[in-house]
């Protein structure tokens, strides 16, 4: 390899590295996961880590100097984003390859998720099934700013702390569903637990707006 080649190397690779040191802290990459999901202030993804607001403007600085995050000013609100679509394909590339090659990362899963699950997680095409029937009640049990941000078709907001009085009187023999921000939240496991405390059959899925396709606009 000439001297050229190792310079070009060395130059495009440290570029590369730029990237992945962002991305080297857990609190920065929960915090891109939360964005994938809307733009939020500082104070609410402060409160979603339950962090600092300064700890968390401190990994923002970080996550904007690598071009990953933007942000804009609404009033005295600091509003973050992210910089484009592909960066949350990165993170929730990493969260699978994690799944993939770490058989701690897929314990933690069965701890917290799947030894808690009475049925089967309903998965894409069985709810694309169910949705093109009419035959389910899909809830969405993320918060309503993040609902608004887009949602699967059909899906109606009733955010965690809401789900027992909404289904207080239910009558509906339709299957509920209840989904959230994906294979790494416990919304969705939550609100079944819930239901079915107040003796409503539910399963959750953990089919999200980004692999269903991208979110989907409000009817």
């Amino acid at each position: 390899m000439t001297d050229d080649h190792r310079r070009w190397k060395d130059a495009v690779y440290g570029q590369f590295a730029r990237i992945g040191k962002a991305l080297g802290h857990a609190r920065r990459l929960e915090i891109l996961d939360l964005l994938s999901q809307g733009p939020k202030n500082v104070e609410t993804l402060a409160n979603e880590l339950a962090a600092s607001s300064a700890a968390v403007s401190r990994h923002l600085q970080i996550l904007f100097e690598a071009h990953l995050v933007t942000f804009e000013k609404q009033g005295t609100y600091v509003i973050y984003q992210l910089a484009r679509d592909a960066v949350a394909d990165l993170v929730h590339q990493i969260q699978a390859v994690s799944e993939d090659v770490l058989a701690d990362v897929r314990e933690l899963h069965r701890l917290y998720l799947t030894q808690h699950d009475a049925l089967e997680p309903v998965g894409h095409e069985e709810l694309k099934d169910l949705i093109a029937a009419g035959t389910v009640y899909l809830i969405d049990v993320r918060p309503p700013a993040e609902y608004a941000e887009g949602h699967l078709p059909g899906a109606i907001s009733v955010p965690l702390p809401d789900v027992a009085d909404h289904f207080a009187a239910w009558h509906d023999d339709r299957p509920i569903v209840a989904y959230c921000r994906g294979r790494y939240c416990l919304y969705a496991r939550d609100a079944v637990r819930i239901l079915q405390q107040h003796g409503v059959a539910a399963r959750r899925s953990e089919v999200t707006v980004w692999n269903w396709g991208g979110p989907q606009p409000i009817a």
